[in-house]
């Protein structure tokens, strides 16, 4: 993943090397500085890419995830897991688009602040199925808990929730195959400037929720494996005094409340997934 390959002949007057190869998450894992094993990053996208570093021994998910090489640097590899979530910034682009509830992205927040709480509305946007930890094919999209009283309002908060319960399923996946308990997420995409999901995403992990200056990190993820190759830096190390917070978001919630919301979650994801023909 660091290492120099080759150089470019013919695009630059002078020979370009290329040090750095990583797929995209693993690039990002990297570029939110998550060196140690335990340490995960989260990225909020149409879809959610969580990966957590599990050092130089590979583990075998025993709960739906996959185990993948995170990079290798100076002939060291390290492992990863990582879990993937079909639908997550794309909600927010089919209250927009389908539903037209809301007239741009950023609308969002701004909507689902009018409320306090979702009201009782569980929804689970299984448009595409669900991936991990359940890769259910035949699931749908569910919404449950209705009544009179459910407003625009309470549906964009029950959407914006939907990301951060997912995210919980993903990570709480990972604790059980790591034996780890996490306490910090570092999170990146473009969902995370929406500070109330970031709240209510520390909220129900009960852990910090880290958001980085810089939220591209897949880019500077692969420029700092690069630059590792060249020498440009001479260790991970030199590279962390490059990563700094922006904000962090600190567990407001007791665990209790966050508990009986979980509860809810779970009750609405076993309705989306009773159209499976597996079930």
């Amino acid at each position: 993943s660091s290492e120099v390959y080759c150089a470019t002949e013919r695009l630059f007057p002078a020979a370009v090397p290329i040090a750095g190869i990583a797929g995209d998450q693993q690039a990002a894992l990297f570029g939110q500085m998550c060196t140690e094993p335990g340490m995960v990053k989260n990225t909020y996208g149409t879809g959610c890419f969580m990966v957590m570093n599990i050092g130089k021994k590979p583990i075998e998910s025993k709960n739906k995830l996959l185990t993948t090489i995170a990079w290798q640097v100076n002939g060291e590899t390290h492992y990863a897991l990582e879990g993937s979530i079909f639908i997550a910034g794309a909600v927010v682009q089919w209250l927009r688009d389908e539903m037209g509830i809301i007239g741009k992205s950023s609308d969002v927040e701004k909507l689902a602040s009018e409320v306090s709480d979702s009201g009782g509305v569980s929804f689970v946007p299984a448009f595409a199925g669900l991936g991990a930890p359940h890769w259910d094919q035949h699931a749908r999209g569910t919404m449950v808990g209705i009544t009179r009283g459910t407003t625009a309002a309470h549906i964009a908060r029950a959407s914006l929730e939907s990301i951060a319960f997912q995210t919980l399923e993903v990570l709480e996946a990972m604790e059980k195959d790591s034996g780890i308990q996490i306490r910090e997420l570092r999170v990146d995409g473009g969902a995370t400037v929406n500070n109330l999901l970031m709240q209510f995403q520390a909220d129900l992990l009960q852990a910090k929720v880290v958001r980085p200056r810089i939220t591209e990190t897949t880019a500077s993820g692969a420029a700092y494996l690069a630059g590792l190759a060249t020498g440009f830096w001479k260790t991970p190390g030199e590279i962390q005094k490059q990563w700094q917070i922006d904000k962090v978001f600190e567990p407001v919630m007791k665990k209790e409340d966050a508990g009986e919301l979980i509860r809810a979650w779970n009750r609405a994801v076993k309705a989306a997934r009773s159209w499976s023909s597996n079930l």
